[in-house]
């Protein structure tokens, strides 16, 4: 071999050594950007589901007030909640479900005032899903 195929050979393997340690550079790039991303999702999740908890019990506590726009707001975001997290969608049901026997009343008549229609028109629908 002369000096002109060592230098060739020489410059290859430099060439492919940067190539190696480029690709290996911009894979632990890219695999802490993700790791980041995870976080941040994670991160994101635990915000989002730390809200709708505290609109749950914002909520819990607005069905006993005396206004009835309140309870009905209160009938509505549990409905949502229930909705959006199929995982928190029983206890809200459940609590739902309470409310009516602990508020049993006889309304003769006149029917149920607007906020026990709707909740026995949602307790009504997650019973019976497939009408």
């Amino acid at each position: 071999m002369d000096f002109l195929q060592w230098s060739e050979l020489i410059r290859n393997g430099a060439l492919t050594a940067a190539a190696v340690v480029g690709i290996y550079l911009a894979w632990n790039r890219v695999f802490a950007a993700n790791r980041q991303a995870e976080a941040s999702t994670r991160q994101a999740e635990l915000a989002r589901r730390d809200h709708v908890a505290e609109l749950f019990n914002r909520a819990v506590g607005q069905l006993s007030d005396e206004k009835m726009e309140v309870r009905l707001g209160a009938i509505y975001i549990l409905q949502q909640i229930a909705e959006d997290f199929p995982d928190l969608a029983r206890p809200v049901y459940r609590l739902l479900e309470a409310y009516l026997r602990e508020n049993r009343q006889s309304y003769g008549d006149s029917g149920p005032p607007a906020d026990v229609a709707e909740i026995m028109q949602t307790v009504k629908k997650w019973l019976n899903p497939n009408p």
